[in-house]
């Protein structure tokens, strides 16, 4: 997957105005990529009330692909959406999503994009040690970020709103880990560029 940021020095030629559009557009991409993500459809898994949707996935593309603040601005473009009543959660769902069982883990996007493209750092594309070591770091900051902050927020708000303990919660969403490391692999492996190799 090529980069969707040019280099720091491209940038910095760019006027003001037309970094900031670049930025700007790059950010609404990403939050509409969340919403189809989440349209694609949901699975059910037994003894939890949150589905399992692509979302994680391009949350995780997205702070890989994108600064800190781009992807923070993305998820934030995206639940501002939901809030105000545009159906872009899973199933369709909008307001009520952010005050159900599923509300920490979308609020949980946020912090956990802005962690995941901070921890990331700098890719590295000399050669194969290079790719190698910035999918390293990238998987590492996905599963930080996107995996631990996420699911803290998401596992402490669903115990609070349904009244069932953490340690409950936590234990039907080990269903959730499984597949959101394999997405991990797979993100970091593509925005690293490691899996053009091969």
């Amino acid at each position: 997957m090529p980069s969707l940021m040019p280099s720091q020095s491209a940038q910095a030629h760019l006027p003001l105005s037309r970094r900031l559009l670049f930025s700007g557009s790059r950010s609404v991409l990403f939050a509409v990529l969340l919403w189809l993500a989440a349209a694609a459809g949901e699975i059910a898994i037994p003894g939890t009330p949150v589905p399992i949707t692509l979302q994680t996935f391009v949350v995780m593309v997205t702070a890989l692909s994108l600064n800190w603040a781009e992807a923070g601005s993305a998820v934030a473009l995206y639940l501002i959406a939901g809030a105000a009543g545009l159906p872009v959660f899973a199933g369709g769902t909008s307001t009520m999503a952010l005050i159900g069982p599923s509300a920490g883990f979308l609020l949980g996007f946020l912090p956990g994009v802005i962690v995941t493209a901070w921890l990331k750092g700098r890719a590295n594309t000399d050669g194969l040690r290079g790719y190698a070591m910035t999918a390293g770091r990238y998987l590492f900051a996905s599963i930080i970020g996107c995996g631990v902050v996420v699911y803290a927020f998401g596992f402490l708000v669903q115990s609070a709103i349904t009244g069932v303990p953490l340690g409950t919660v936590a234990l039907a969403s080990m269903t959730f880990v499984v597949g959101d490391v394999i997405k991990a692999v797979v993100a970091s492996l593509a925005v690293s560029g490691l899996a053009k190799l091969f």
